[in-house]
């Protein structure tokens, strides 16, 4: 089984999105039970909030299910306890450094990292703009999936 945890700043927005497009598409693929998909935060700031209405309303839009999350943040056992944890930007990555120690397994990417692409998914806490950062999600955990 492959554990893979999304992580951004405070997990209301872009990393429950993730997570929960990768359920969909690991699900509609039937390979449910390859994966162990969940999502958390680099910061203490939304701790025990749900995810961001913004993202909720892009979710149930594009038919995408998700369930009662709460964002958590990062512990550095979470590094042991996954085989990949994934940014949403840079910023992200050098918290997730921070927090989860040096990167020795090779176990830390960005999400577009699959997708080809060099450049931070859409932030909608700045933006507002949901469409993108759906786009750019919906665009690496494919490709993401197609590498595993």
């Amino acid at each position: 089984m492959k554990k893979i945890l999304f992580i951004c700043h405070g997990n209301i927005c872009r990393s429950p999105m993730a997570e929960y497009v990768m359920k969909k598409l690991v699900k509609d693929a039937g390979r449910e039970k390859d994966f162990y998909i969940d999502s958390a935060a680099t910061s203490t700031e939304e701790i025990g909030n749900g995810i961001h209405p913004g993202s909720r309303r892009k979710m149930q839009e594009m038919g995408i299910p998700f369930g009662n999350h709460r964002a958590r943040r990062i512990t550095a056992g979470d590094y042991d306890d996954y085989d990949l944890l994934i940014g949403m930007d840079a910023e992200n990555m050098y918290y997730m450094k921070c927090i989860l120690g040096e990167d020795s397994g090779g176990k830390l990417h960005l999400l577009l990292e699959y997708a080809g692409k060099s450049r931070d998914i859409a932030d909608p806490w700045y933006t507002g703009n949901f469409d993108d950062t759906y786009n750019d999600i919906i665009e690496g955990c494919t490709a993401l999936l197609a590498a595993l």
